[in-house]
């Protein structure tokens, strides 16, 4: 078993001494023993492969090359009718078609086109088994259709362009998800800003006209106002400011200033040509929050449009200047009083303006819309000539809402008593001066509007040139109290001496006018069930002019206008004041409607 095992044990170091020399050619003189290499090779044969990626040779021959010295090599040729592919063995230290083979060293097959003696064709070399079936075309070899080819040298730049072009079609799609984003914001912006703009066109007719006796815009008595042919309106009121970012507004000028805010007159700037519109802002001071908050949450309810309401456009919270702010319409000729004072009108201008002051309150007082549609009463509180602003049209409109209070069915008396004695001395009702407001009953709210109306429209009437001679404006009660009276002195005039503003004798002899007074007196009754409604109050108005009308366009002769109104005219009129119902016999007029539109 010893001598079995020396034996083998023998042979194995003989083995292992003939692998070694093989493996290292020329080593001992021994070049025979090299190993050669195994190669496809099958000659020149057609081929599907058109000279681009990754191509098979599909040689189905493989052969150990004759010397060992050889390589591999592979060769594709483009000619006029087919491709080809050669594949044999070839020692790199001799050239081969012209060309010497440079990249032997390598174990996989890459392509590199040469210029040989039989034409341009793609060479590769390489050291490994069948190492030459599998061609690698270079990224940079490009093919041309037509047989020429482009240097297959890599060009850096070209290299970079590539994977710039490749990096910028992989975020093309968030470079346009990108740009898809910022573009409908921008649109949204815009569109906007543009919105109120179109929302301001259609509602108001920029066109001026003249100013009807001269009266300077520029004047002090100018407050708010819109256009005479414009829907002056509360509608779209939240709509015009819907960004948190305040409207581009340029206060111009101090029109007006009340107790608890400053009016403006103001340019509210468009978003293209550097157009703007004017408009009319009342600043309030922070410590009014309150009073700021009540106009705006009255004027901010859709069903005050009204062709007799201030058309308010929006409200907003200065935070930087520290102030709340209501932006609405402008008027050039002012407010009621200013205007009077500047202004005698003519019975016809008495009946534009006392007619649209009535359908005014009719629509706040009012507990339905013209559709029929529930709608919560609204009493002013506060009726006076200077919150009574005059349109180009020569109608009027209510304003300046701060002491305004919604009569809400869920108000309970407490809510009521706890509104307090508010409004301004001179036009407070007798109950209200008296502080024994019915609060069992809401119309009582009413009552104390009308009896306000009452003296607005004395104030008219004071300055119609139809009564005659015409005296420089006087508010209410003129003379008989201070500028600025305070509540008791009102108090001693209304309820002890119970006065009223004087009505001459002389108004009296223009047929219209007395059907004015009577509604003034029937409207300032001490008590308050006594006053006529304002729903009532427009419609004898508006009777009056229907009557006044068909007078003058029968006749101007004195005879058949005594038929007509049943008066006499060419008579002397009693010194005794003219009783209620007489007056109201000249024009028949059913008061008994009720209020409800």
């Amino acid at each position: 078993m010893k001598a079995r095992r020396c034996s083998l044990t023998f042979r194995g170091v003989l083995s292992a001494f003939l692998i070694s020399v093989l493996l290292e050619p020329g080593a001992a003189g021994l070049d025979v023993f090299q190993l050669h290499e195994l190669c496809k090779f099958c000659d020149v044969e057609p081929t599907s492969c058109n000279g681009t990626g990754i191509c098979k040779t599909d040689c189905s021959i493989s052969s150990i090359c004759e010397k060992p010295t050889e390589v591999c090599v592979s060769i594709w040729r483009r000619n006029e009718t087919n491709l080809s592919i050669e594949t044999l063995c070839h020692n790199p230290a001799e050239p081969l078609y012209g060309i010497t083979l440079d990249d032997y060293n390598s174990t996989t097959c890459v392509m590199k086109e040469k210029n040989t003696t039989t034409g341009l064709a793609h060479f590769c070399s390489c050291k490994g088994a069948e190492c030459n079936e599998e061609l690698i075309f270079s990224q940079s070899d490009r093919i041309m259709e037509d047989g020429d080819a482009v240097d297959p040298t890599p060009d850096p730049l070209e290299s970079n362009d590539s994977l710039m072009s490749v990096v910028l079609v992989s975020m093309l799609p968030l470079l346009v998800m990108v740009i898809a984003f910022f573009g409908m914001f921008y649109w949204c912006r815009i569109h906007r800003q543009r919105r109120p703009n179109r929302q301001w066109e259609s509602s108001f007719n920029f066109k001026r006209k003249p100013i009807a006796g001269g009266l300077d815009c520029s004047d002090a008595c100018a407050i708010m106002t819109d256009d005479d042919k414009s829907d002056s309106s509360s509608t779209h009121a939240n709509s015009l400011n819907h960004n948190t970012e305040p409207l581009p507004i340029e206060l111009d000028l101090l029109v007006g200033k009340g107790r608890f805010a400053q009016v403006y007159k103001a340019k509210l700037k468009q978003t293209t040509w550097n157009q703007f519109e004017t408009v009319a802002v009342k600043i309030f001071p922070y410590e009014e929050y309150a009073s700021w908050k009540n106009e705006k949450d009255i004027f901010s309810n859709t069903d005050l449009r009204h062709e007799n309401i201030l058309h308010f456009l929006t409200a907003e919270e200065r935070k930087v200047e520290k102030q709340y702010w209501l932006i609405t319409a402008f008027h050039p000729r002012g407010n009621l009083q200013e205007y009077l004072t500047h202004h005698v009108i003519s019975w016809q201008e008495l009946q534009v303006l006392s007619s649209s002051l009535a359908r005014g309150v009719a629509h706040l007082h009012s507990d339905r819309l013209p559709c029929g549609r529930p709608k919560v009463p609204i009493v002013h509180r506060d009726l006076k000539s200077s919150n009574i602003l005059v349109k180009n049209d020569g109608t009027c409109c209510v304003c300046d809402f701060g002491l305004g209070l919604c009569l809400d069915s869920s108000l309970s008396v407490d809510d009521l008593a706890n509104s307090g004695q508010v409004g301004t001395a001179r036009y407070m009702a007798p109950e209200v001066l008296e502080a024994r407001l019915n609060l069992e009953n809401i119309e009582s709210f009413k009552q104390t509007d009308i009896y306000s109306m009452a003296l607005v429209l004395w104030e008219m009437t004071s300055r119609c040139e139809a009564i005659g001679e015409v005296k420089d404006y006087e508010p209410a009660y003129g003379s008989k109290v201070r500028e600025h009276p305070c509540v008791e002195s009102m108090k001693d005039n209304v309820l002890r001496d119970r006065g009223r503003p004087e009505i001459p004798d002389s108004w009296l002899r223009h047929q219209g006018m007395a059907v004015m007074c009577a509604t003034i007196k029937e409207c300032w009754d001490h008590d308050p069930e006594a006053r006529l409604t304002a729903h009532c109050i427009a419609e004898r108005i508006s009777e009056l002019e229907d009557e006044m009308g068909k007078l003058s366009s029968r006749s101007s002769s004195a005879e058949k206008i005594v038929e007509e109104l049943k008066i006499p005219i060419e008579v002397e009129i009693p010194e005794e004041e003219v009783k209620i119902t007489e007056i109201q016999n000249i024009i028949a007029v059913d008061c008994s409607i009720s209020d409800k539109m």
